[in-house]
C-alpha cells in the first residue's frame, strides 16, 4: 500500500496520531486560530476527514491575547481505557493541558491545566503499573517564571491526570544528539524497550528525526547509531523540514511515522506557500531500532474542489482568528448565506473579522459570491496580521490590497453595484514573467462582474510563506468584514498539486 504525501495538506503542523482498533486519529497545532486543534479521522490512512475540533468553547484555550505564534503548540492525541487523551501547551496562555473525551469527535474536556510544568510539546504515556508520565520539550513559555524563554533540554514528570499535579520536580531525561532545540518528545513501549523518538535542529531547514531507547521510561536513555536518523537537511527533496515525527501501526500493520514538513519552491526552493503540512513515511526495524525511509512526495491526482453554500451550521474546517467563527458570523441571519459581521477592525489588527480555511493546494483558486449591499468586505489570505492580500467590495469601488510590513500595494476598481464574484487565486509564475524564478507561486486578485473577469493587483506569493512571515501557520483563506455586514452566497475552492 502507498500513502499519499501531503497526507493532510495545507496548515497542519505537528501531526500526533493513535490507532484505535481500525479507526486512526490525527490531531495538530492551530496556534492563535480557533476552534482549535482539528481532529481527522481515517480508517485505511489514505482518505482523512476532519471529524471535529477540540477546542470549540471560550476558554478552553486561552488565545485571545497571545502574541502572534502563541496558543496550541503540538499536541500529543493517545486513547487508553476507552478515553482519548489529549495534551498540548498553550503557549503565553493556560500553559501545558490535558483533555479529554469518549469520542474523539467530541465534545472535549474544558482541559486541566498541570501544574508544576513549564514546557512545550507534552507527550503522555503509561507504564505497565499505569503510572501517568508527562515528557516534554524544556522551553520555558511561562513570561512569570525565571526559565521563560529558555531552554532546558527534554524533561520528564510523574503526573496525576486528575488534578493534573506534577508528582515530581521536573528531570532531565536526554538533551538529543546535539542539534539545536531538541523538542517533541513521543515515548513509546514497544518489545522490551521504550523508544523515545524526538525532534532536532530547529523546525526550519535544519530539522530531523532522532531515537534514543532505554530498559524504563525514565531512562537512561542510549543514542541510536548513525544519528540523525531522518532529515531532508543538504538534499535535493522536494519536502524539506522533515521532522516532529509519531510512530503509529498502520493498517496493514507496518510501521509508520506521521511527521511535518514543507514543499517550497522557486529557483532556490527557499519559500513555502502552505507552510508546514502533515507527511507520512514508512519505517523499517533492524538491530532493534527504527529505520525511516526518506519522505517522498507522491501528492494526490487532482483537480480538488469544494462548494460551500452555507445550508446548515458552519463546518469544522472554518476557522476565525483568536475568537471562535460565530462571535462574527452567522448562517442564521440570513438563511442560505454567511454572514460575517464588522467589528471596527482590518487585517492588520490581531483579531480581524475574518473567517477563513487552510488553503491546501500550491495552485489554487478560491471565489466568493458576496451581497456588500449593507457593508464592505471580501475574500482575504492571511498569513497572520502583518502578511495579507485582500480583495473586497462595498462603498462604491472594489478595492485590492497587498500588505507586508513596512509596504503596502492597492488598486481600486470603481464599483457601484452591491453584488459579484471575488477572486483570489495561486498559481505557478510562467517563464520569464516580471517575477521571475524567486516567487514560489503569483497571487492574482480579481472581481467578476457580469461575466467580466478584472485582475486589480498581481502580487509576489513568496511573502506569504513561512519563510518570509516566520509564521508557524500557513495560508488560510476566507472572508473579510470590514465594515457593516457582508453575505457570502457561495465559497468555492479548487486546488490541485500539478
Amino acid at each position: 500500500m502507498s500513502y499519499p504525501n501531503p497526507l493532510v495538506p495545507g496548515f497542519n503542523p505537528d501531526p500526533s496520531v493513535v490507532r484505535v482498533g481500525d479507526d486512526f486519529y490525527l490531531a495538530t497545532s492551530t496556534f492563535e486560530y480557533l476552534p482549535g486543534i482539528p481532529i481527522y479521522h481515517s480508517r485505511d490512512f489514505i482518505t482523512w476527514t476532519q471529524v471535529g475540533n477540540v477546542a470549540t468553547r471560550v476558554g478552553q484555550l486561552d488565545v485571545e491575547t497571545v502574541p502572534t505564534a502563541g496558543g496550541a503548540w503540538a499536541p500529543t492525541i493517545r486513547h487508553r481505557d476507552g478515553l482519548f487523551h489529549l495534551v498540548i501547551t498553550d503557549a503565553f496562555g493556560r500553559g501545558t493541558l490535558h483533555f479529554t473525551a469518549e469520542r474523539a469527535e467530541g465534545p472535549w474536556s474544558d482541559g486541566v491545566v498541570f501544574d508544576g510544568v513549564d514546557g512545550i510539546d507534552p507527550d503522555l504515556v503509561w507504564d505497565e503499573d499505569g503510572t501517568a508520565y508527562l515528557t516534554f520539550s524544556g522551553l520555558g513559555v511561562n513570561p512569570e517564571l525565571p526559565t521563560f524563554m529558555s531552554h532546558r533540554g527534554l524533561l520528564q514528570a510523574k503526573v496525576d491526570l486528575e488534578t493534573g499535579r506534577a508528582l515530581e520536580q521536573a528531570r532531565s531525561i536526554w538533551s538529543g544528539g546535539g542539534g539545536q532545540f531538541p523538542e517533541a518528545p513521543h515515548l513509546y513501549q514497544i518489545g522490551d524497550w521504550w523508544y523515545m523518538v524526538i525532534a532536532e535542529g530547529g523546525t526550519e531547514r535544519g530539522h530531523s528525526v532522532n531515537v534514543a531507547r532505554s530498559k524504563s521510561p525514565e531512562g537512561p536513555f542510549e543514542p541510536a547509531p548513525g544519528a540523525p536518523l531522518l532529515t531532508a537537511r543538504g538534499t535535493d527533496r522536494p519536502i524539506q523540514n522533515t521532522g516532529h515525527g509519531d510512530l503509529v501501526v498502520g493498517p496493514d500493520g507496518d510501521w509508520l511515522l506521521v511527521l511535518l514538513g514543507v514543499r517550497p519552491r522557486s529557483m532556490t526552493r527557499a519559500f513555502s506557500a502552505l507552510g508546514r503540512e502533515t507527511f507520512v513515511t514508512r519505517v523499517s526495524w533492524e538491530n532493534e531500532w527504527p529505520v525511516f525511509e526518506p519522505v517522498q512526495l507522491t501528492p494526490r491526482p487532482g483537480p480538488f474542489e469544494y462548494l460551500d453554500e452555507f445550508d446548515g451550521p458552519l463546518a469544522d474546517q472554518w476557522m476565525a482568528v483568536r475568537r471562535l467563527p460565530e462571535s462574527i458570523a452567522s448562517t442564521e441571519v440570513r438563511p442560505g448565506w454567511l454572514t460575517v459581521r464588522a467589528d471596527g477592525s482590518t487585517l492588520s489588527d490581531p483579531i480581524p473579522s475574518f473567517i477563513g480555511r487552510r488553503q491546501q493546494h500550491q495552485t489554487a483558486r478560491c471565489t466568493v459570491d458576496i451581497d456588500v449591499a449593507a457593508g464592505v468586505g471580501g475574500i482575504a489570505v492571511r498569513y497572520d496580521e502583518r502578511f495579507h492580500y485582500s480583495v473586497v467590495a462595498g462603498a462604491g469601488a472594489v478595492t485590492a490590497r497587498a500588505c507586508i510590513p513596512g509596504f503596502e500595494r492597492v488598486a481600486v476598481l470603481e464599483y457601484s453595484g452591491t453584488e459579484l464574484q471575488l477572486e483570489l487565486t495561486s498559481r505557478r509564475p510562467e517563464a520569464g514573467s516580471k517575477f521571475g524564478s524567486s516567487a514560489s507561486d503569483i497571487v492574482e486578485l480579481a472581481a467578476i462582474i457580469e461575466g467580466n473577469r478584472t485582475v486589480l493587483l498581481e502580487v509576489d506569493g513568496r511573502y506569504l510563506s513561512s519563510e518570509v512571515a516566520e509564521s508557524f501557520t500557513g495560508r488560510v483563506v476566507g472572508v473579510v468584514a470590514l465594515a457593516g455586514e457582508v453575505c457570502v452566497d457561495r465559497f468555492a475552492y479548487a486546488g490541485s498539486d500539478d
